[in-house]
Order: structure tokens, then sequence, then C-alpha cells
């Protein structure tokens, strides 16, 4: 298949499991890095995920602008988290927003998110919490412009996940697949170690050794190209695996 149209067939296959998988409703967003540009990306137009399809595809430079200049469709607002990510971090391929609400304790209290169980590896083990209030003081928490973009990607460093305080979670990894694994068992891991903490006593999280084991998991694998069908077909996009 065409690279491109490759591409946007995943893009379009990533919305609907995001949305069926309940990391995404009415709000949030996942792109990936143009197949043959690595200045530029592939994102929906401002849509529900649910409801994205390919024609919704658009193409946007690294500083939010549409690389069609008569695209008049209006864009996601937050779309400046995707290009500053891609700008800051050349071997990330694809980029999800979450408002997920499992994960918002942990961006308004002082207890860190760790990974619990093993499928958690790749979210890793320290997991950087963004203030858009530090530096930019009291706004909508929405990240509107460039430099809101760009101050987001300083604090993801050279992690996988960033937490935004009062707002949800941005994931960059180097695949789309990678970061669809990285958005929908970060939310679960929340509620795993949400329900852990109720228990009380000693969190045994797992080491860095043991999230880099499956932080390394091949994403051209069986093991994981089968999720990847799992996941297509749960959320009822089994006919695109067969476009040619």
């Amino acid at each position: 298949m065409d690279p491109i149209k490759k591409s946007i067939r995943d893009l379009v296959i990533a919305n609907r499991i995001l949305a069926n998988e309940g990391i995404v409703d009415g709000y949030g967003h996942v792109s990936v890095r143009h197949p043959l540009r690595a200045d530029r990306y592939l994102l929906s137009r401002s849509r529900s995920p649910e409801l994205v399809v390919a024609d919704d595809i658009m193409e946007f430079t690294l500083d939010g602008r549409p690389a069609n200049t008569k695209d008049d469709r209006p864009p996601y607002l937050e779309r400046f988290i995707h290009g500053a990510i891609y700008d800051a971090r050349p071997e990330i391929n694809s980029v999800v927003h979450s408002h997920s609400e499992s994960v918002l304790p942990y961006s308004v209290t002082k207890r860190p998110l760790v990974p619990v169980f093993h499928a958690a590896g790749p979210i890793g083990t320290r997991i950087p919490v963004w203030d858009i209030r530090a530096k930019f003081g009291d706004t909508n928490l929405l990240v509107s412009c460039v430099d809101h973009g760009r101050d987001l990607a300083g604090c993801l460093q050279d992690g996988n996940v960033v937490l935004m305080r009062g707002h949800g979670f941005s994931a960059g990894a180097k695949s789309l697949i990678q970061a669809l694994w990285i958005s929908i068992y970060l939310p679960a891991n929340a509620r795993v170690l949400t329900t852990a903490i109720a228990l009380g006593g000693e969190i045994t999280a797992l080491s860095d050794a043991e999230a880099a084991h499956q932080a390394a998991l091949d994403p051209e694998s069986p093991a994981i190209q089968r999720t990847w069908e799992y996941w297509t077909r749960r959320a009822g996009c089994a006919e695109m695996l067969d476009e040619k």
C-alpha cells in the first residue's frame, strides 16, 4: 500500500480504537508523523475521534500550520502538542492526547504514577507532571499555541508520557501501535494503582529493568500485532485491514 494512504488508514483506525477503548471521547486526538516528510504530521480536522474518516485527515507543519494553505477546515486547538513533540523528539512517530479521568488524580497530587503491572512497562517509571501555570500563569489549561507545546515537550524530556495538571496526558512513541499501547494501558495502570493505594500498605512498582524489558517488545512481533487486530476488530474496523 502507498505509505501515505497506509498512514491515513491506520490513523483512522487508531482514532476509532481510542474512542472504543474509552481513552478519548468527543475530545482528544492521535497523530502520526508524515511517512515521507519528517517535518510534517498527519492529524484529523477538529472532529470527535469516533467519527474520523480518511477525508478528515489533514497535513500539518511542525508549528501547527496546515501544509495546504487552502485547507480552511477547523483544526484541533491543541494540535501544538503534536508538532512540538515531533520537533523535540525525532525518534517519535506517533502522539496521543487524552483527558482520561483515571490519570487525573496523579496530575493534581504529589502521588507519582508508576507502573505496577507488566503491560504498563512502556509508560516508564518516572512520569513527569506538566503544569501550564508554572510558566504561563492562569489559563484555560489548553495547549493553544506553539510556546505551550514546546514547554510541554520539554517536560516530557526523553520519556513516553507526560501528565498535564488538571487536564490529562500526552504520550509519544516510535510507532502508532506503541502509542496506542501506552495510551490504553496507562489509564488501566492508574486504575490498578489507585485500587492498590486504597487497600493500604506498601506499593510494589515495576523496576526500571522490568519496565525496560516490556518497552523493548518489537511492535512488528506477532504478540503486538495480534493486539492491533484485536483492537481494530473491537472498534468495528475489520474491513479496513483488507484495504489495498
